[in-house]
């Protein structure tokens, strides 16, 4: 499968995948649907994309007017990935790259608000749902009309009870789900 840009300023550039099967990439479909529905809310918006893989949403994100993406993984590999691929796309000044935990970055002191918090997890392993937990915990990585945007395995989907979070609407493709949860007031 050939990752790229599909929109925006860095539209048509090719992204490397990150080897082997650690990661699972976005398919472009997904990835289009996702940014429509969000449409012109991704301008000046600040991200966090915590699983981030090849960093594709994320770089889709800034490709598409976002002001800032926080790309963090806990591999290598991933990270090496995401800093060539957010080069070779031109956002290195717009962009920062963490390696390390996202369940123990996620608990550790807030240092900035995110619009969007983007979790896409490895599948199957319920760390979507730890991942969410953490987040509606931590709810200052949010702004006040943050989302966390999470996207998984249908077959994963369970509802979970949150206190500054709720579920704002689900989008079904093939075998992604796509799952807003809004912070509440």
């Amino acid at each position: 499968m050939t990752l790229r840009v599909i929109s925006g300023s860095a539209k048509g550039r090719k992204l490397k995948s990150v080897p082997g099967d650690t990661t699972r990439p976005v398919m472009d479909r997904v990835k289009e649907a996702l940014f429509n529905i969000l449409a012109g809310d991704v301008l000046d918006s600040n991200w966090w994309d915590l699983f981030a893989g090849t960093g594709a949403i994320g770089i889709e994100a800034l490709s598409r007017g976002a002001m800032f993406v926080r790309f963090s993984d806990l591999n290598r590999a991933p990270i090496e990935t995401i800093k060539e691929n957010v080069e070779n796309c031109g956002f290195s000044k717009q962009s920062e790259i963490r390696k390390g935990d996202a369940f123990g970055m996620l608990t550790a002191q807030t240092d900035r608000k995110f619009e969007y918090i983007y979790i896409a997890p490895p599948q199957y392993q319920e760390m979507w749902s730890k991942a969410l937990k953490l987040a509606d915990e931590n709810i200052g990585w949010l702004t006040d009309d943050g989302t966390v945007i999470v996207q998984i395995d249908p077959t994963e989907y369970e509802e979970i009870g949150l206190k500054n979070l709720e579920e704002s609407e689900q989008r079904k493709y093939g075998s992604t789900l796509i799952i807003f949860y809004d912070h509440k007031h």
